[in-house]
C-alpha cells in the first residue's frame, strides 16, 4: 500500500467526515499542503507516509482563531488523529502514529512546539507557507470575515499610534504572526519561499497604505521601508 492508496482513502474519509470546517482550513488546504511538503524534503531519509498523513490530517481538530484554547488545537489534532487511524484505518502501520502525531502536534505557530523529525519540520513549513504570500492573503480575511473582525483599523491600519489586535483587524495579524513566519522555517527551501512570499504580503501593505492616501498607482515606500525584512539567500529551484 503505497502513499496514493493511501491519499485516496484519506480523501474519502474527509469528504465524508469532515465537511463543516472553514475555506481556510478544508480539503483543498489539506491537498496544498501535501503538494508543498513534496517540494520541501532535503538530502535525508524522510517517511512520505507520515507527512501525508500528517498533512490531510493536521486540521482534523481546529479551534476558531478568538477560542480559549486555540494554542491547544494541534494537540487535540494529533489524539484524534490516532484515535481515528485506530479505528477507520486498522491495516494503516500502527508503527508509524508516533511520527504522525508528532507532526500534528508541531505544525501549530501557537502550540509552540518544536519539531523534531525531519517529517514534523517538512510539514511545519509546508503548512506555514499556506499562511504567507497570494494564499496566506486569502485566508486571512476568510478568516476574519468569518469571525466578523474587521479588515483593517481606518484610522491608523498599519498600527503606528496603538497596539496591534488581531482580534480586532485583520491587517494586524500580519505584524502579529504572518511577517514573523520566515525566521520560524526549517528547511532551507522553506525559508527560501516563506521569505518571496512575507515579501509579497509587504507589497499588498505597500499598495494599501498608498490607496487608502488616494495613490491607484504606486506603492506607499514608507510602508515598505517599515516592513521590509532582510533577505534569504536563494536555494536552487527544484
Amino acid at each position: 500500500m503505497d502513499s496514493g492508496y493511501w491519499q485516496s482513502q484519506f480523501e474519502d474519509w474527509l469528504r465524508y467526515h469532515h465537511q463543516e470546517q472553514d475555506a481556510a482550513h478544508d480539503i483543498f488546504h489539506f491537498r496544498r499542503v501535501w503538494a508543498t511538503a513534496q517540494t520541501l524534503g532535503e538530502n535525508g531519509p524522510v517517511d512520505w507516509l507520515v507527512v501525508l498523513s500528517a498533512c490531510y490530517f493536521h486540521d482534523i481538530v481546529s479551534l476558531a482563531k478568538n477560542h480559549p484554547q486555540r494554542h491547544r488545537s494541534s494537540i487535540l489534532a494529533a489524539a484524534e488523529t490516532r484515535r481515528i487511524f485506530l479505528r477507520d484505518f486498522p491495516d494503516f502501520p500502527a508503527e508509524k502514529l508516533a511520527g504522525i502525531c508528532h507532526a500534528i502536534e508541531a505544525h501549530s505557530f501557537s502550540a509552540n512546539i518544536a519539531p523534531t523529525t525531519p517529517e514534523a519540520k517538512i510539514v511545519q513549513d509546508a503548512d506555514r507557507l499556506e499562511a504567507l504570500g497570494a494564499i496566506g492573503l486569502a485566508r486571512v480575511f476568510a478568516v476574519s470575515g468569518a469571525l466578523g473582525v474587521a479588515l483593517f483599523d481606518a484610522d491608523d491600519p498599519f498600527a503606528d499610534r496603538r497596539p496591534l489586535n488581531d482580534k480586532q483587524f485583520a491587517l494586524d495579524h500580519f505584524q502579529t504572526k504572518l511577517l514573523k513566519l520566515p525566521l520560524t522555517m526549517q528547511t532551507e527551501r522553506g525559508k527560501y519561499l516563506a521569505q518571496r512570499n512575507a515579501d509579497f504580503l509587504v507589497s499588498y501593505m505597500a499598495k494599501l497604505g498608498a490607496e487608502l492616501k488616494g495613490d491607484y498607482e504606486t506603492q506607499d515606500q514608507a510602508v515598505i521601508q517599515t516592513f521590509a525584512t532582510a533577505s534569504v539567500t536563494p536555494v536552487a529551484e527544484t
